[in-house]
């Protein structure tokens, strides 16, 4: 059965390749057909259209889409992430170290985030049904139904405007001090660990309840254990596989969702990176940041899928 669990890892990759291929072309085709002109909105309205078409030629924009597309990707796969249209310099440095800042705001939300959610579902689960399991389902239920823009205006304007504990612009540098760096991204990290960590503690809560009512829990109630006992080495470990299939994609969340929080806060991470270029209608910029998006989730995704594998009893100790 090793060698199945091997076959269906290797599917799962394959099917991630595949699926990344096919996202390049929807990303590629689906910014070349947008309205207007990269060449008239680079020279502007007054250009003349001889240097309209030296500069479509001189950018490569009047070969047809194929011909761009395995070029761009050919680029990609050789470290070559292009050179950005609004001000003629390489994509690479400067959209790697904005996904630098913005994978260390997730890693930090992401650290808070998933033990907190853990420890809530299953202090959800031990009270089950009492005033603590609902206390803890209603402030859930409030913080999923409010839109993260919200919640880090609230955040802006109660923790730094009203009490002044930290900064509402998350400005982060390089070689910036680690404690500075942590006090600014305080807020940014607080809203995307407040917006993540409902969903994680409500399907916590909810795969250790249905693990609950097997038959090997009844039998444990039965020679006694305490609740708690039961909760954190039968049920718990039987309802890894869900739990993590939520952490997965939280976390892919809080890397490619990250965009409003990090244009509510000014962060420089790579969703403000690719904002900006949007607005300067700047294609290859785009290009790049939405495949590296595609990119993380599809990985994160994988990862769900080969771990809940991994984790499956009936497939590491089979009969």
């Amino acid at each position: 059965m090793g060698a199945g669990i091997a076959k269906l890892v290797a599917q799962r990759f394959a099917l991630g390749v595949l699926l990344l291929l096919a996202v390049s072309v929807v990303i590629f085709v689906g910014t070349n057909i947008l309205p207007g002109d990269v060449a008239q909105s680079i020279l502007g309205q007054s250009a003349t259209p001889q240097a309209v078409a030296n500069l479509r030629e001189s950018l490569g924009l009047n070969q047809p889409t194929y011909v761009r597309y395995f070029e761009w990707l050919g680029g990609i796969l050789h470290g070559n992430l292009g050179t950005a249209l609004s001000n003629g310099q390489p994509i690479g440095p400067e959209l790697l170290s904005r996904l630098g800042n913005t994978l260390f705001l997730a890693f930090w939300a992401a650290l808070v985030a998933v033990p907190l959610s853990i420890i809530l579902g299953l202090i959800a689960v031990r009270h089950r049904n009492g005033f603590i399991d609902n206390l803890i389902s209603a402030s859930t239920l409030a913080a999923i139904s409010l839109p993260e823009f919200f919640i880090g205006y609230l955040l802006i304007y109660f923790v730094a405007v009203r009490l002044g504990w930290f900064t509402s612009v998350a400005t982060v540098y390089q070689n910036m001090p680690f404690l500075d760096r942590m006090n600014a991204i305080a807020l940014p990290a607080a809203t995307l660990t407040l917006v993540v960590l409902a969903q994680m503690m409500r399907m916590t809560r909810a795969a250790i309840l249905n693990v609950m009512q097997s038959a090997y829990v009844e039998t444990a109630e039965l020679k006694g254990l305490s609740r708690f006992k039961i909760i954190l080495r039968h049920a718990f470990p039987n309802a890894i596989a869900p739990i993590i299939n939520v952490i997965m994609l939280s976390l892919a969340y809080m890397v490619v969702g990250v965009v409003v929080i990090e244009v509510i806060f000014v962060y420089p991470g790579m969703g403000q990176y690719m904002v900006d270029h949007v607005a300067k209608r700047d294609i290859p910029v785009v290009q790049d940041c939405g495949l590296i998006f595609a990119a993380v989730y599809i990985t994160l995704n994988m990862l769900a899928d080969i771990f809940s594998i991994l984790s499956n009893p009936r497939l590491r100790h089979p009969k």
